[in-house]
């Protein structure tokens, strides 16, 4: 995958808390970090999108049937056949 060059601006206090986190150790540059910043935020947009459509599938499925208990035994019951339980 080819490399693109960006130019971006930074407040003082941002350009030394990059360089602190390199100081330390976590990173080897500028660029690796905020390569990294980015990797984070498209992690967590994604399971952010998918909890979204959970949730919406949840509101479209309606409400339910099913008491407390009922719900709660379906739960164990399917943790359990997976082995999270």
């Amino acid at each position: 995958m080819g490399a693109i060059r960006k130019t971006i601006t930074l407040t003082e206090k941002q350009d030394n808390w990059i360089k602190t986190r390199i100081e330390a150790g976590e990173f080897t540059n500028d660029s690796e970090y905020l390569r990294a910043l980015v990797q984070r935020d498209q992690e967590y947009n994604i399971k952010l999108l998918a909890m979204k459509s959970a949730i919406q599938e949840g509101i479209d499925s309606g409400i339910s049937k099913r008491t407390v208990p009922e719900i709660m035994k379906a739960v164990e019951d399917k943790m359990r056949a997976d082995g999270r339980l």
